[in-house]
């Protein structure tokens, strides 16, 4: 395929961004930067992503004709081994190019190291191409930062030519399907604690969570607004503090940036407009000591109607924690908090939100100005359920689309639907046009476009429980049941819990319960041959069949921590005994048929009802309902990494002889025997078929 040589040509073409160096492009899917790139970038570097490349291969997605594959590449790597990027695909990925001789590029490669420790836990792979330099300082660095990632030695330069690469340094990421997904070209590595910061954005970008909330079990968080001292452009000295008492807002902003420019013209016009007395009091922090340019270009727009400070040395940025690009701005009400904060300016949503917000730290009514042909976004409802907002981050919900792209799910429309707000309806989210604020499972997925605002029906009595088993469906939520679901999502359940109450309930402690049924006694698997031979068959020779193999050979076949998972039914009724030792030849003694179907006293009897009294499998989501039996064992301590490969262990082991939602036979056993597998099972074609077109359960 086509390099991506004229894309990052362009990119690292254009004239100073707003960060004062080079800008970070985070590209959305559907080919867009993020608001952290200057307009320039946005018209012509990232145009160069949308040109159509006829020589690249068809992808399986066609929802993404404009974008950017990586491009193809292979190179031989510090340890001798021929690596090709292609070969990764099916992961996501983050390309690390270095130069060692550059005097940044130890601190960038620890930051990158610090963040390749999380991925097998987050699902991607990581690369390190050394250009420009030789061998064996490309080996030097990789040594002393401690690199565990495979490196591309690239001391021929024969990679970064064929890119035309014109950056010391750039980072790309990519989705599992090989697109790019962002580029960071450049770094401020002089920065004070400029390696944590650089990882924190590399984190943001492969959407790895923070921990800081549920860490500290904290509802709110709502920094106080760092005091600080500076001189502004005339050299009289501003203190923060003689604003004690105060609403204000804090941009720090370039005087040739755009966005910047943006941002200023509207809150010329938005403060103007809150009477005097109420008027929150606006702060300019240059990142640039240039007096007199500063001066012009803000006169020239008719911009200079506020105080400007500078920062040049970049400290209070520093105290701030400024991230990345500019405008970088906070709201800060009367009580000094920073009540919200952004970074970047959007001109299709920030002026709402900030008006909207203006209004709330001024003391004044908060207008509503929601999305009037679509859906608006958690973002705009937060500005008066402050609370409910808070709560809501605490819930998978808010992390739901993160989970599709760690799992490179977010272009299958199946997974999408229930992981945003409002698929595929006018103005809602849409996998052709993705739009950040509509990710998850907001607030609208629950209580109606605009809520009770533009929702009004959602006043009367709203049946949630409806709602939530939209999606929490027999299909994608095994034993779902609305009662013990409701206190992990419910605003006032999830307020009420104390901040240690919160870091158990939602660490993932004690939330495991039963999803197979609890009532029937358990038969053992070898009362299950007789009806299902082949089956039974396929599973005899698997791995879950010989559990108890492993267990003699570590002298553990009494440890109730091991049987816990290596027999069926442990200290369940029927089930194995959990003051017994696993011997050979026991029934229990090994992972059978109930350890995935559930018991099957109510399956066996004589008059019994065959189908429904056991859980058929075939017909469920693989990744919502089997990995979630499937993980109770195979969780992060005891098998690292099998959420991501679920499918793959799955297929190994596929018995399915019966139609999934059936029960009926798809024909004789012997076509699921494994000699057999290949062949087309006879199927009733007027039946639904399972997920990805399957005909077979498990």
């Amino acid at each position: 395929m086509r390099p991506l040589h004229l894309f990052i040509a362009l990119l690292m073409a254009v004239s100073t961004a707003c960060d004062g160096s080079k800008p970070d492009a985070q590209i959305t899917a559907s080919g867009s930067p993020n608001v952290y790139a200057d307009s320039e970038v946005e018209r012509s570097g990232f145009e160069a992503i949308r040109v159509a490349d006829p020589g690249a291969p068809k992808r399986r997605s066609e929802h993404r004709p404009n974008e950017r594959p990586l491009p193809a590449f292979e190179g031989r790597t510090l340890a001798g081994t021929q690596l090709s990027i292609s070969s990764l695909i099916g992961k996501r990925m983050l390309l690390f190019f270095f130069n060692p001789e550059d005097n940044g590029a130890q601190t960038v490669a620890r930051a990158v190291v610090d963040v390749a420790k999380q991925a097998r836990r987050h699902n991607f792979s990581v690369v390190g191409i050394g250009v420009g330099s030789a061998t064996s300082r490309v080996r030097e660095l990789a040594k002393k930062t401690k690199m565990d990632f495979p490196v591309i030695d690239d001391s021929n330069a024969r990679i970064s030519n064929s890119l035309r690469l014109q950056t010391k340094m750039l980072i790309l990421g990519a989705d599992a399907e090989g697109y790019v997904t962002f580029i960071h070209p450049q770094f401020n590595t002089e920065a004070p604690n400029a390696e944590r910061t650089i990882a924190d954005r590399l984190r943001e970008s492969l959407r790895i969570p923070s921990t800081d909330r549920v860490g500290s079990g904290q509802l709110l968080n709502q920094p106080l607004a760092p005091s600080f001292e500076v001189a502004d452009i005339d050299g009289r000295k501003f203190k923060l503090a003689e604003l004690e008492g105060q609403p204000k807002v804090l941009i720090f902003f370039l005087h040739t940036c755009p966005h910047c420019h943006d941002a200023l013209t509207f809150f010329k016009k938005a403060l103007a407009e809150i009477p005097e007395e109420k008027r929150p009091v606006l702060i300019g922090i240059s990142l640039q000591n240039r007096p007199s340019a500063i001066r012009l270009a803000l006169r020239e727009r008719e911009l200079d109607y506020f105080r400007v400070l500078v920062d040049a040395g970049q400290e209070v940025a520093q105290l701030y924690g400024l991230k990345g690009g500019v405008p970088d701005i906070s709201l800060i009400d009367a009580g000094g908090r920073i009540v919200h904060r952004i970074q970047g300016w959007r001109e299709d949503r920030d002026p709402a939100l900030m008006r909207m917000y203006l209004a709330r730290i001024a003391g004044e009514d908060v207008p509503l100005l929601l999305s009037r042909k679509g859906y608006t976004g958690n973002d705009a409802c937060s500005v008066c359920h402050e609370d409910e907002s808070a709560t809501w981050l605490f819930t998978s919900h808010a992390r739901a689309y993160d989970s599709l792209v760690t799992h490179g799910e977010e272009r299958n429309p199946e997974c999408v639907k229930c992981h945003v707000v409002g698929f595929d309806e006018r103005g809602g989210f849409s996998i052709k046009k993705p739009v950040a604020h509509l990710e998850g499972v907001g607030c609208e997925t629950c209580h109606g476009r605009g809520g009770s605002h533009l929702s009004p029906e959602t006043d009367e009595e709203p049946d949630y429980q409806k709602v939530c088993l939209g999606c929490h469906d027999a299909e994608h939520s095994l034993a779902f049941d609305y009662e013990s679901f409701l206190p992990h999502v419910s605003h006032d359940a999830i307020a009420a819990l104390t901040p240690e109450e919160r870091v158990t309930h939602f660490s993932g402690e004690g939330r495991r319960r039963d999803l197979l049924p609890t009532t029937a006694t358990f038969v053992g698997s070898d009362a299950c041959e007789s009806c299902h031979v082949a089956e039974f068959e396929t599973w005899s020779k698997s791995e879950h069949a010989l559990t108890l193999r492993s267990l003699k050979q570590e002298k553990k076949t009494a440890d109730a921590d091991c049987l816990r998972c290596h027999t069926t039914g442990f200290g369940r009724k029927g089930g194995f005994p959990s003051k017994s030792r696993a011997q050979s030849g026991q029934d229990l003694a090994r992972v059978g048929c109930e350890s995935c179907h559930g018991p099957g006293s109510d399956h066996i009897g004589e008059d019994a009802e065959r189908f429904g009294t056991i859980v058929s499998l075939g017909d469920k989501c693989d990744s919502c309902v089997i990995l979630q039996i499937c993980g109770t064992c195979h969780d992060e301590a005891n098998d690292v990494n099998f959420e991501f490969e679920v499918q793959k262990h799955i297929e190994r082991q596929r018995h399915g002889t019966t139609e999934p939602g059936t029960g009926k036979p798809l024909g004789t056993s012997a076509l699921r025997l494994p000699q057999y597998r290949d062949r087309t099972p006879l199927a009733d074609s007027s039946k639904p078929a399972g997920r990805s077109g399957r005909n077979s359960s498990l």
